[in-house]
């Protein structure tokens, strides 16, 4: 008598259900179907003997398929493959209630920032069996207040957002990275700015640097205020005065060079005395070196310039950019981690703020000043 691992085309003389003695008449065809209907979970169950709850937890990889041996996992993936078995989505959601897909909310997809957090996002998803919508709502208010109620619509089990606040509540949980305020149901994910401040400021003040231009971010960046204060906090216990006129602020949004052009330009056109600039991220910096060049002067030489985040571009820019990294990718990682757990898991307990440390990356673009510089005011 054929037994279910049996490849024998011969009639199955046996009190297995018809459907099953058909499929495994076919085995040595390429007829994938049964009776003209595809291969259902209960029929390759039957064919295999097992249960259909071991089937579904192998075919779609959940957590529990690790407790079910090796072998048994290997003769369930051979038959699905083989019989072109496909997991019902649709079924899966109704049973679990859940739609496997997630809204991510962002300013924009430029260079540099957003795409290192995403890499890390995109990566535990997909590993995790989910999909995702990516949304950029421009800082446009219509937009900040329309996509998560869009994305509600369209069952998103949960949200992550990245430099961007929540404006109304939503029912399904959500984990914000570089988000600051306390709101119910939200995760925080932060970067430690205290010493992010503490790191840049006293790797200028060892090279001997004393007059300091500092750049503030724009206001729609959400870690703005949290790092200034730091900066504020670490300049008076170090020693270094934060003079008004050498205070820049960034009031236009956006993550390019462009940023960080003018600012620079326009206060190298009034004044010089001062021998570094700390920027609010790299492209902001980058954007900095190129206005310190097209004055004539040069980078490091004349002005050094550190930079923030460690962006993919920072090691290869001209001269190569010293900075504070952030470890964005392992960021946007645990954010989707953590926003898994508490979709699968609604009523365990969830941290409110995870802080992860910075970096100091020491390349060309820091080092000693040469020589006092002295104020000159373009006539």
């Amino acid at each position: 008598m054929a037994g279910p691992d049996s490849t024998s085309p011969e009639p199955v003389q046996c009190d297995l259900p018809e459907t099953v003695v058909k499929l495994i008449q076919t085995m040595k065809r390429d007829d994938l179907e049964v009776d003209g209907r595809p291969v259902s979970l209960k029929i390759l169950a039957d064919y295999l003997g097992l249960s259909p709850a071991t089937i579904s937890l192998v075919v779609n990889d959940a957590p529990g398929a690790k407790s079910i041996g090796a072998k048994t996992r290997q003769r369930v993936l051979a038959a699905a493959k083989k019989f072109n078995y496909k997991p019902n989505f649709l079924a899966r959601s109704l049973r679990t209630r859940h739609s496997f897909t997630v809204g991510v909310v962002v300013p924009e997809l430029s260079e540099g920032y957003f795409p290192m957090v995403m890499s890390g996002v995109e990566q535990h998803l997909l590993q995790s069996g989910y999909l995702h919508f990516v949304v950029s709502h421009q800082c446009k208010p219509d937009l900040l207040a329309g996509y998560p109620q869009l994305l509600t619509e369209r069952a998103v089990d949960g949200f992550i957002l990245v430099n961007t606040d929540l404006k109304t509540p939503v029912d399904v949980p959500v984990v914000s990275i570089s988000g600051h305020k306390k709101t119910r149901g939200v995760s925080n994910i932060n970067l430690d700015h205290d010493l992010a401040a503490k790191l840049a400021l006293e790797h200028l003040y060892s090279l001997g640097h004393r007059s300091i231009a500092f750049m503030k971010a724009p206001p729609n960046v959400l870690d703005s205020e949290f790092r200034w204060e730091g900066i504020q906090q670490l300049a008076a216990d170090i020693g270094i005065c934060m003079r008004p006129e050498l205070c820049i602020r960034v009031m236009n949004a956006g993550w390019t060079p462009e940023i960080g052009y003018p600012s620079v330009r326009d206060l190298l056109a009034v004044r010089r005395d001062f021998t570094a600039i700390f920027c609010f991220n790299d492209s902001a910096a980058i954007g900095a070196i190129r206005a310190i060049n097209d004055a004539g002067l040069r980078c490091p030489e004349d002005i050094s310039v550190i930079g923030f985040d460690d962006i993919a571009t920072a090691n290869f820019t001209t001269p190569r950019l010293t900075t504070i990294r952030q470890p964005l990718q392992r960021m946007g990682e645990v954010a989707a981690q953590l926003l898994l757990k508490r979709i699968q898991h609604p009523k365990e307990s969830y941290p409110d703020t995870m802080m992860f440390e910075p970096e100091l990356v020491v390349r060309e673009s820091t080092a000693p000043p040469a020589k006092p510089v002295t104020k000159k005011i373009k006539s």
